[in-house]
């Protein structure tokens, strides 16, 4: 098998060893969601980078956060709320 995969006997060994997966931790997001959310709901028209300024993080938290939260641009780019 090590020659399969043109590695050492010994990686090969530690990879049969540790076949299954480690659990991995979750990293804390630097942004509140509840204050994203208390965002949305008062300045429902603003941009993200309006919302990354005022919230102290950069757009593309403000894109993953919400994403997370449900909040979506719908085709009559009316903002539609699942919060």
């Amino acid at each position: 098998m090590a020659a399969r995969f043109d590695a050492g006997v010994a990686r090969v060994t530690r990879w049969i060893k540790n076949i299954h997966r480690k659990p991995q931790g979750f990293r804390r997001r630097k942004i509140d969601l509840e204050a994203l959310r208390q965002d949305i709901l008062d300045y429902p028209g603003a941009y993200p980078f309006e919302r990354a300024k005022r919230l102290g993080v950069t757009q593309n938290v403000i894109f993953l956060a919400l994403r997370k939260l449900g909040v979506y641009k719908g085709s009559d780019t009316v903002l539609q709320y699942n919060i």
